[in-house]
């Protein structure tokens, strides 16, 4: 791996770890407060799962972006697709947490999640395309996600 390539996978961990940041900000205040205070259903797992399981993620999303944009130029209409659905679903993933904790809206968020979840999806086609351990790579985020939309619809629905 050339220098280069080493930065830009640095650089694309990175900025999948700053997603996880921003959304922290909203998350980190509202689970000793409000969150602490919801009903949540019965599969609701240990607040502590949350941290390494999303930092995992974003270390595979990252690894991930990095594999779809080594393979092209920026130009290049599959590669520039791909990678603006990519950031469309980081965004979309740190605004799920400004609404669920920031705005204490389940109802919202849970709308929210599920355009997220579409973009995840589009998003490993995509990669896929390019590269298919990139797509391989962002499955098990597409897992997490889908078990947190049931969650987020459960706590919606007993709040």
């Amino acid at each position: 791996m050339t220098k280069f390539n080493l930065l830009k996978l640095i650089f694309s961990i990175l900025i999948c770890q700053a997603a996880g940041i921003i959304g922290s900000f909203f998350t980190t205040s509202s689970i000793s407060s409000w969150y602490s205070t919801i009903n949540k259903p019965s599969f609701n797992p240990p607040n502590w799962i949350f941290g390494p399981v999303w930092i995992t993620l974003y270390i595979m999303m990252g690894i991930s972006l990095f594999l779809v944009w080594q393979k092209g130029d920026l130009h290049g209409v599959s590669v520039k697709k791909a990678l603006i659905f990519f950031g469309i679903q980081l965004a979309l993933n740190s605004l799920w947490s400004i609404i669920f904790f920031g705005l204490h809206s389940p109802m919202a968020a849970f709308l929210e999640i599920v355009v997220l979840w579409v973009f995840i999806l589009l998003t490993i086609l995509e990669f896929w395309k390019i590269s298919p351990l990139a797509g391989w790579l962002l499955v098990p985020y597409l897992f997490w996600v889908t078990f947190a939309s049931i969650l987020n619809f459960s706590i919606w629905r007993l709040n």
